[in-house]
């Protein structure tokens, strides 16, 4: 933008040079109220000892962290992860009629924005996350194995799900130890 705005008396109307520049410093504004605001949400997470452990779930940082926070609390309105990964819409949707259940995709109840934050959060592991070594490596190659990789980010975002509801219903910290993958039969 900088070579855009040097070059712009030899290619662009007085006019059009105002309204770029007006639009570039507002952009610049823009970038330091989103640092501000981003620097305000990391220091928010680091002072909380709910969301400090938090941090610790894969995918899970400090925006994940203080909404999920300031969503649930310490997570006692749930007496379970599945009930937590429930109110997020993070389960199969169920239709049954004569006996026989068929799921279809996912419930899409709950909170939205928490939703979202997990789904991405899951998307960013299954990029990110070293398949040889991440504790989850083994799950994540067995389940894209056999599944698409929609149904696959959204099943890793319902296992963070409630991974963080663990680790806000007890106390505990995260513990990043998982039972191998079970064989497909």
């Amino acid at each position: 933008m900088p070579a855009l705005l040097a070059q712009a008396e030899e290619i662009m109307s007085p006019c059009m040079q105002r309204l770029l520049l007006q639009l570039w410093q507002e952009w610049r504004e823009l970038e330091v109220q989103i640092e501000a605001t981003t620097g305000e949400i990391e220091r928010i997470a680091n002072h909380d000892l709910a969301c400090q452990r938090l941090l610790d779930v894969p995918g899970v940082g400090p925006l994940v962290a203080t909404a999920l926070v300031a969503a649930v609390g310490n997570g006692s309105a749930f007496a379970r992860g599945r009930d937590f990964a429930a109110w997020l819409g993070l389960v199969p949707r169920q239709s049954s009629t004569g006996g026989k259940p068929r799921l279809l995709g996912i419930s899409k109840r709950g909170n939205p924005y928490l939703r979202r934050l997990f789904l991405h959060g899951a998307r960013s592991v299954i990029s990110h996350a070293n398949r040889d070594t991440h504790p989850l490596a083994p799950w994540i190659k067995s389940l894209a194995s056999r599944a698409h990789r929609n149904v696959l980010i959204v099943a890793l975002a319902n296992k963070l799900a409630r991974a963080a509801w663990a680790v806000l219903a007890t106390g505990a910290p995260y513990r990043a130890v998982y039972p191998p993958a079970a064989a497909a039969v």
